[in-house]
């Protein structure tokens, strides 16, 4: 039987009570399937680390996330007073050090976003009984963002940042969309596999670069997946339109951010929306959201994202580790988190009254429930 490393960084706000619910629901599925083992440490980090001790991630923190055989993640950054952020001397939120530094040093360069609708969420596209299935990749480590910690201000009158795009972390990108197309059931509207590239080609030659890799790895997978370009300004208009005409996304850092978070507001919001930030040796998984300060502590927070992010943490455990069990513990919170929506157990973001903890017990007893069957 695997035993699995978890390092849990509950964070700020939210984080707290979100990641609790999430660990909940990950100690059902491993007592009921009993196939592996879940050894899940607690650490401190974000505003409040760095208020306390000066540092937003402490070193041994850091390294003990870095044994890990996974990281979950809440949320970090608290602003003083729910107004001003906290700082560093460059004027930047002082938790982006935080991510940057697992982003960059555990080379995470795989967002993956998942945007799935479920029964009965008021959404912005919710229609009637309407299907959204379909995956953003967020480039993590390159784009816009590999400014971080570079860039400029002179003399108080021009600032800047660079865009860097590279061949090796463009091939790697695509190939993992490919790979990922490969295992999915493909577009809601009619099965076909597809990787889009979102970019802004027609203007920028960081970004035809981009395009012109993509399409040499698409290559590789002609007669499995069709490629697909979309400018990203059109693609907002279509993903909007018509969700289901899209599989896998591949996107730039900055462009990912943005689009993913529209993306959430199809399914219910961003407590519904649950991400991996994934590399080669390492992962960490986290909900999408921050930290909603105005809610936080009054047990009305939607744990689903981050109850589905422990789902994605243990498809990767399982993948990397060849550990069916894992999978099928993946399989089991899917399942449950649908079977907790199908039955009308829904939390106030998306047009219920249930608690947090009340949604992570309906979690859990489907999952007790599923598992008797199995």
């Amino acid at each position: 039987m695997k035993k699995y490393h978890i390092a849990l960084l509950p964070g700020d706000g939210v984080g707290q009570e979100v990641v609790k619910e999430a660990e909940r629901v990950l100690r059902a599925v491993e007592e009921t399937l009993k196939g592996f083992e879940l050894d899940m440490q607690g650490y401190s980090i974000g505003s409040q680390e760095y208020l306390k001790s000066g540092e937003v991630l402490p070193e041994k923190t850091f390294q003990d996330c870095k044994a890990a055989d996974a990281i979950l993640l809440g949320a970090a950054g608290i602003p003083i007073g729910h107004t001003e952020i906290i700082r560093d001397n460059s004027g930047t939120e002082v938790t982006a050090q935080f991510m940057f530094k697992m982003r960059f040093d555990l080379g995470l360069y795989a967002g993956v976003r998942p945007i799935k609708s479920y029964p009965n969420c008021v959404s912005a596209l919710r229609g009637e009984n309407r299907k959204i299935d379909f995956v953003i990749f967020r480039e993590s480590v390159e784009g816009l963002f590999s400014s971080y910690g570079g860039g400029g201000v002179v003399r108080d009158l021009v600032a800047f940042d660079t865009q860097v795009i590279t061949r090796a972390g463009t091939e790697l990108a695509a190939k993992y969309c490919f790979e990922m197309a490969l295992k999915r059931n493909g577009r809601v509207l009619d099965g076909k596999k597809m990787v889009t590239c979102a970019h802004k080609g027609n203007v920028f030659r960081s970004f035809a670069f981009m395009t012109k890799v993509f399409g040499e790895v698409a290559e590789k997978y002609k007669g499995q997946i069709e490629a697909d370009y979309a400018m990203i300004d059109a693609l907002t208009l279509w993903m909007t339109q018509q969700p289901e005409r899209f599989d896998v996304i591949l996107s730039e850092n900055a462009h990912g951010d943005i689009i993913s978070d529209l993306a959430a507001s199809y399914i219910g919001g961003m407590g519904m929306a649950p991400s991996g930030d994934i590399g080669e040796a390492h992962a960490m998984f986290q909900p999408a959201h921050g930290t909603a300060p105005t809610i936080a502590g009054k047990g009305i927070v939607n744990p689903t994202a981050t109850i589905l992010s422990a789902k994605m943490m243990l498809d990767w455990l399982g993948d990397r580790f060849h550990d069916e069990a894992a999978h099928k513990g993946a399989w089991l919170i899917d399942e449950a988190v649908y079977k907790t929506f199908e039955g009308g157990c829904l939390t106030n973001d998306v047009g219920g009254k249930t608690s947090t903890g009340e949604f992570g017990d309906q979690v859990i007893a489907n999952v007790k429930k599923l598992a008797s069957g199995i």
